[in-house]
């Protein structure tokens, strides 16, 4: 039986910028539990970190289709450099800054500019998809992705923590940094693999593809579900300390993610041939569904349990988001409007993260999981709005056939 991970790899150049991509992309994990940790060590204050660490996410998720939009006119070598040079200088000022004790607005400044960190999820899935359009290949690939980026977002924290604890404050931050810009340079060295960029004449501009009225639609929903991801980790911490094992939370965070990772490769292994307007509907109802026994966590035992059967159905959802988002974008943006989607998801796990937290205070932990039945709520409605949508499109195309 052939393996079909094993198969994307047969294109020249595929391993060297995955691996590439791999180290660059762990440098946004890092960084803003990095920034959390560091200021909580040398500043004391964790609404102060949680305030620098927010203005860090929200402005990489204001910024990086900016910036992608700019790869897409001027190529990834032109433009990650001098991304990824803003980004490390911005890491450098906040680590001075705290260093320092430096007044409180220069760390503000420094995650500001940390901001204008390149997706390079983004940019490695660019590279696939010049690889393998309009190829059954193209959805291992981004299921490939996808899986990258669970194990990215597993090893990066616990790797920035122990770094900021066990060496110095700024140590996380800072390895943070340093693999952002030797991945970024072992990427845009790659040129052979390198997406073409395609002539325009500058006096018309491609418009921007959040435009697109299904575009916005796929960005909603991954902020949906990123709300469900963020409230997952912030009410799994609350509910281990509140049983009185607060260490637990670090399994049933890896239980959510080895689940997604897992429904991941074998989803991207299927060849399914249900139209995907159909799939995104059966994600978007059993990502639902699966907030539900969330509501009925009694022990950390049932909280894997809940949160590992969620997971199973985050994965293949996005997957089947990025695989019609190819579809929907012309090709020479197609790296903006994957990471509209990327910088929607980041979005909506700040904010699950904000809202989890105000409803712990409030009423406890388990109080916590009602904002996630209402991402849940949320994912259903936009899934259903979208496939509606896509449907009624496909169908003069089906006709024709």
């Amino acid at each position: 039986m052939s393996n079909p991970y094993r198969e994307l790899f047969a294109a020249p150049g595929a391993k060297g910028f995955a691996l590439a991509g791999l180290l660059a992309r762990l440098a946004l994990p890092m960084t803003g539990i990095g920034i959390i940790t560091m200021l909580a060590q040398l500043r004391g204050s964790y609404a102060l970190a949680g305030a620098v660490s927010a203005t860090f996410v929200l402005t990489y998720a204001l910024l990086s289709p900016q910036i992608s939009r700019q790869v897409d006119r001027r190529g990834q070598g032109r433009v990650l450099p001098a991304a990824a040079a803003i980004s490390a200088i911005g890491m450098l000022l906040l680590c001075a800054s705290a260093w320092w004790q430096a007044p409180a607005w220069t760390l503000f400044v420094g995650a500001l500019l940390a901001g204008a960190m390149p997706s390079m999820s983004a940019m490695v899935r660019a590279r696939w998809t010049a690889i393998y359009r309009g190829q059954p290949r193209l959805q291992t690939a981004y299921a490939l992705e996808t899986v990258l980026d669970e194990v990215t977002f597993i090893a990066g924290p616990p790797l920035s923590v122990g770094l900021c604890v066990a060496v110095l404050p700024q140590a996380g931050p800072l390895a943070a940094a340093l693999l952002l810009l030797l991945g970024m340079a072992a990427l845009v060295l790659q040129r052979a693999t390198e997406p073409p960029v395609e002539a325009h004449a500058p006096s018309q501009p491609s418009p921007p593809v959040i435009g697109l009225a299904n575009v916005r639609l796929l960005a909603l929903l991954m902020v949906a579900m990123g709300v469900i991801v963020g409230t997952v980790d912030i009410v799994s911490v609350a509910f281990a300390a509140q049983a009185g094992r607060p260490a637990a939370a670090s399994g049933v965070l890896s239980a959510y993610a080895v689940g997604s990772a897992l429904a991941g490769l074998l989803f991207g292994a299927c060849k399914l041939r249900t139209p995907l307007h159909r799939l995104l509907l059966l994600g978007g109802l059993a990502t639902a569904a699966t907030t539900l026994p969330l509501l009925w966590v009694n022990s950390i035992a049932s909280l894997a349990a809940a949160v590992l059967l969620a997971g199973l159905f985050f994965a293949p959802t996005m997957i089947v988001a990025m695989s019609l988002l190819e579809r929907l974008v012309p090709a020479h943006q197609l790296t903006e409007g994957i990471t509209w989607l990327l910088a929607g998801l980041n979005v909506g796990v700040a904010l699950g993260a904000a809202a989890a937290g105000q409803t712990v205070d409030a009423g406890g932990a388990h109080a916590g999981f009602s904002v996630a039945l209402y991402a849940g709520a949320a994912v259903l409605l936009l899934a259903l709005w979208a496939h509606g949508r896509l449907r009624v499109q496909s169908l003069p195309a089906a006709q024709a056939a």
